[in-house]
């Protein structure tokens, strides 16, 4: 079979037929392919077996005709070898949480083809079998910091801004080995094969415009512009009131949570970028005509962009009809 390059053609800027289609957490509990797999398994079990990890990655692709594949991994699974002890029960949890600046000096920094020899393993296994681009991805520096300095997800992280303004060198001195091991993590994807790589800042919307300025985003443009050789998308969540900082990133696309409308976030980052997104993941369980009706006017805004990448505007949900899923990638594709 030809290989899919729709998603390659698109971050280059080509105009195209139709947008790419692929959906964050495309590979997962959805899927019943993807229970039988993590039956077996536990999910760290899973993220670090080459062989099942690619297994998963291969069901979407195969089960609705995506553009382009995602790793599958834990943006967690790289803070592990920096020294934290990580489990899933089944959220994330660490037991031994950075509170102090001895905790982040003890940080190690990481060499991820030795240390994450696993998701490199990975990467080559699934690209010898797709047709279609796959993404390599990471956490951003600070979601990856609030989960190691709360130890577990969290509403507020309230241990992460008292951290941050209480203690600023302790955050600083492990925001900069996660910004370092972040960057050496994305590169080694790259070196692997992956021709584009996205950064995924979940809890970025936590903070203020003005501690995003400060604590956040010198991190982002440094991984952003270090990192060379393949397609950089940055995914904030909650993040339109930042667009006046993140329209200076040196990248190709950038992903618009479902709270913005496109023509909003593009005018706010003046045309300058790709835009992935931004269906709201509940709408997966609507009617079909529902779904139909909004995933229109989604590509509709998209047809006036530099180009658009249809993608959910965050996560798939566990529960997500399997049909309600082909059907959103049938009308993207024209079916």
């Amino acid at each position: 079979m030809a290989f899919n390059d729709l998603l390659l053609r698109t971050l280059n800027g080509e105009k195209t037929d139709r947008p790419p289609i692929w959906l964050m957490r495309q590979a997962g509990r959805y899927m019943k392919e993807y229970r039988d797999v993590r039956s077996k398994v536990s999910f760290l079990e899973l993220c670090k077996t080459p062989e099942l990890a690619c297994e998963v990655v291969l069901q979407p692709i195969d089960a609705f005709g995506l553009d382009c594949a995602i790793l599958f991994s834990d943006i967690l699974v790289p803070i592990e070898p920096m020294g934290v002890n990580l489990d899933f029960k089944p959220a994330p949890y660490i037991s031994n949480p950075v509170r102090t600046l001895a905790d982040a000096e003890r940080m190690r920094l990481v060499d991820p083809k030795t240390e994450l020899k696993f998701v490199m393993d990975a990467i080559k296994l699934m690209i010898s079998k797709l047709n279609v681009p796959l993404i390599g991805f990471s956490g951003a520096p600070f979601t990856l910091a609030c989960y190691m300095i709360e130890g577990e997800g969290s509403k507020s992280f309230l241990e992460v801004k008292k951290l941050m303004h209480n203690n600023t060198k302790a955050y600083t001195t492990l925001m900069e080995k996660l910004t370092d091991n972040t960057i050496s993590y994305l590169q080694a994807q790259v070196d692997c094969g992956c021709p584009v790589v996205q950064m995924f800042d979940t809890w970025a919307g936590l903070v203020s415009t003005y501690e995003y300025k400060e604590f956040i985003f010198p991190y982002v443009q440094r991984v952003a512009e270090s990192v060379k050789g393949a397609h950089f998308i940055y995914f904030a969540k909650d993040s339109s009131s930042f667009y006046p900082m993140i329209k200076k990133l040196n990248c190709a696309a950038l992903g618009v949570d479902w709270k913005t409308s496109l023509k909003q976030a593009d005018a706010a980052l003046e045309h300058k970028f790709v835009l992935q997104g931004n269906m709201d993941p509940a709408l997966l369980f609507a009617d079909k005509d529902t779904i139909t009706k909004y995933a229109n006017i989604i590509l509709e805004e998209g047809k006036s962009l530099k180009g658009h990448i249809f993608n959910l505007g965050h996560g798939i949900m566990p529960q997500t009809p399997v049909e309600n899923v082909k059907h959103l990638v049938d009308i993207v594709k024209g079916v």
